[in-house]
């Protein structure tokens, strides 16, 4: 995605970074550079308001179950792999035994 017109951050490094300035996860310096990106581009602003917003949904949704500590932890390793570069297998994070297992815990509505 690109609006077409040249910017001091490319639009491909803010895409691929939206979620570490949506989780507040940057340098300040970093912050600055998203939000003038932002401010001149509509279709990356477009783009974060959307990711935002599935954000607060999910939150709204699903921020009061509890997550089996052994998912979290496989979330976070494949997460850490992601980071660092390294190639990450297409197998899902949880397994179907493991959702037949996981504490379910009621919502509030």
């Amino acid at each position: 995605m690109s609006c077409g017109e040249p910017h001091e951050t490319d639009c491909s490094e803010v895409l691929d970074h939206l979620y570490e300035f949506l989780d507040s996860e940057m340098p300040d310096v970093d912050r600055d550079k998203f939000r003038q990106h932002f401010d001149e581009c509509s279709p990356c602003l477009e783009k974060y308001g959307l990711e935002q917003a599935v954000k607060k949904l999910v939150k709204r949704c699903c921020g009061h179950d509890d997550v089996p500590a052994d998912l979290r932890a496989k979330v976070m390793g494949r997460l850490d792999l992601i980071r660092s570069g390294q190639p990450v297998s297409d197998r899902p994070v949880i397994a179907d035994r493991d959702v037949a297992t996981a504490p379910v815990t009621p919502r509030e509505s």
